[in-house]
């Protein structure tokens, strides 16, 4: 509609009406003259045609896409062989293999540190079926999640921080780092955050061993390659959902517990698509 030079940005039905009797016409199409609201709507929905809704889509900026996925879906697999390799020889002993990890890393921003102004009240039988909260809130911040799960064992390493820049992402780096013995070739799957490839970041990687840290980056737009988005979704829902706390040192606190339980009983997890099926 606006490049008609109408003040809306889409058509309604009665906007479309009043066009077409005011400009039928000239365009050859006298009939039009007498055209009503109800018509417009009929003809609309003969060719299943909305003009008044909008429908998103993601469009592929690039244009590595489909290699950068097939990279991802490599290591992917590498996880299966190696948990196959693993499971032949857990009675044997094999030191000529490199030992490996994989790490699946993101970031989870924006977590609202947010506090009641008056008690919850219990659910009591018969009367309330839920817990009852105030709807007004007090804000403490936010704070970042930075976490990464490992792919063979499902152990989740994890920081919580105020921010996300490069020198949070070092500090994740070196968590890695100290976590697994020297030798250990540590492969991370990643986005491509201006972090992850920053300057700082970099001239950190240059001081470690040859082969120590290898990152492999999703596609841009391609964040449902990363299986963390997968423990994310669970964690928000399980532990940060409702979540109310006096402060952001508790909202800490309240994440890291939620991390050690689920290193409790670690979840090993699997990429379940083929790369045919997922391009």
């Amino acid at each position: 509609a606006k490049d008609h030079g109408y003040p809306h940005e889409l058509w309604t039905t009665r906007l479309l009406a009043r066009h077409a009797r005011e400009h039928g016409a000239a365009a050859g199409h006298g009939c039009l003259a007498n055209l009503v609201q109800g018509t417009v709507c009929k003809i609309l929905g003969q060719e299943e045609i909305k003009p008044h809704k909008v429908r998103y889509h993601l469009e592929r900026r690039d244009a590595e896409f489909e290699q950068k996925m097939a990279e991802v879906l490599c290591v992917y697999r590498e996880v299966q062989v190696l948990k196959k390799a693993a499971a032949k020889a857990k009675n044997k002993s094999n030191k000529s293999r490199k030992p490996v990890a994989i790490v699946s890393y993101d970031e989870k921003p924006g977590i609202q540190a947010i506090a009641t102004t008056s008690p919850d009240l219990p659910p009591v039988p018969g009367t309330y079926a839920t817990f009852s909260r105030d709807h007004e809130y007090q804000r403490h911040g936010t704070l970042s999640l930075l976490a990464g799960i490992d792919l063979l064992t499902g152990k989740v390493h994890a920081l919580v921080k105020d921010r996300h820049r490069s020198r949070e992402f070092i500090e994740f780096l070196k968590l890695l780092n100290a976590a697994y013995p020297a030798g250990t070739a540590i492969k991370m799957i990643l986005d491509n955050h201006s972090a992850h490839i920053s300057r700082e970041t970099q001239a950190w990687l240059a001081t470690q061993p040859a082969g120590r840290f290898a990152f492999t980056f999703t596609p841009k737009h391609g964040s449902w390659l990363n299986l963390i988005e997968g423990f994310f979704s669970k964690f928000a829902r399980s532990v940060l959902r409702h979540i109310r706390v006096a402060s952001k040192q508790e909202l800490r606190q309240r994440i890291m517990l939620g991390i050690k339980d689920v290193n409790r009983h670690p979840v090993v997890h699997t990429w379940s698509y083929k790369l045919a099926e997922a391009a």
